[in-house]
């Protein structure tokens, strides 16, 4: 069966988005379960349910004029909106992607030839943001295992670090000292080769847009949005752990593990509820953003509080 990644696809092909809600309606209504792949008209052979870890098929996605109008991404803007109407300045092709440190295949590679040996897949993601925001969010993309693998760490390796794109002339906006840029996000290797952990290259089925971190981007769901690095140039095997960019801006406020945990409140709000971007109502924000059964165990023995 031929595979295509969404930057393959013509846009006449593309599924709009109320037939995106509709095909999941009618699975559900059919009785159909987590375990279910079928075909897409926008991807094909993309899962079409969750698979098991992922969000609830019950959640209801976030629509995707939230999902791409409502951001955060300094690098183009502080408010919420100006990710959206700033990023097309943003150049996501050609792309390279340096790659360095303990690592066998330590090469710069043009961002295609890295993407080539793998299947994007679809993940029901929730997305939970440290101001008590969150989204449900069909991402496209692949397990960042697989591209470890690919590029053969050495045994030395314990850290992983993404280092995202800083060039003042597609993000006139990082000339403000709001951060020591470029912004820099790291995990521990274990938290890496969790098969959670997606690298992003799209959503909704469709390219990435520049706003959501366009060309390629992180996400590690049970942790807060700052973690997922966007528009990443330079990924590092590391022996020692680095500092996080977050964490040297606001080391009180923001640790290097960033785990969703409602018992631990941020200096100037509570963590305890959140709001569903599209709804009312605050919800529980639920440990780890609800993926606790999955990853709990990368934690064990270790005080959550301490290493927040």
């Amino acid at each position: 069966m031929l595979i295509r990644r969404p930057p393959d696809i013509p846009t006449r092909e593309i599924t709009e988005e109320s037939a995106y809600f509709g095909r999941r309606e009618f699975l559900r209504a059919m009785g159909y379960g987590a375990g279910v792949v079928a075909a897409s008209a926008a991807v094909p052979g993309a899962l079409m349910a969750c698979a098991p870890g992922q969000a609830d098929p019950d959640d209801k996605l976030t629509p995707w004029e939230a999902v791409t109008g409502y951001n955060n991404y300094y690098e183009f803007g502080t408010a919420k909106d100006d990710p959206a109407k700033n990023a097309h300045t943003l150049k996501p092709r050609p792309w390279k992607v340096k790659v360095e440190g303990e690592v066998a295949r330590a090469a710069d590679y043009d961002l295609d030839d890295l993407l080539k040996p793998f299947t994007m897949q679809e993940r029901v993601y929730r997305h939970r943001c440290v101001e008590a925001w969150s989204m449900v969010v069909p991402w496209f993309g692949f397990p960042l295992k697989d591209l470890i693998a690919r590029l053969e760490p050495t045994s030395k390796t314990k850290f992983v670090e993404f280092t995202t794109l800083a060039d003042t002339g597609q993000m006139p906006l990082i000339r403000r000292p709001i951060l020591d840029w470029p912004y820099v996000e790291a995990l521990r290797m274990d938290e890496a080769m969790h098969p959670l952990t997606l690298m992003v290259t799209g959503v909704y089925g469709k390219t990435l847009p520049n706003q959501n971190g366009a060309p390629l981007r992180l996400i590690i769901p049970w942790k807060y949005g700052f973690k997922g690095g966007k528009s990443i140039v330079r990924i590092r095997f590391l022996e020692r752990q680095p500092r996080n960019t977050w964490n040297i801006a606001a080391p009180n406020e923001y640790g290097f593990y960033a785990n969703v945990n409602p018992a631990v409140d941020h200096p100037r709000w509570s963590q305890k509820r959140e709001r569903r971007i599209g709804e009312l109502f605050r919800r529980e924000t639920l440990p780890f953003n609800g993926y606790a059964d999955q990853v709990a165990s990368l934690y064990s023995g270790m005080d959550l509080r301490a290493n927040f």
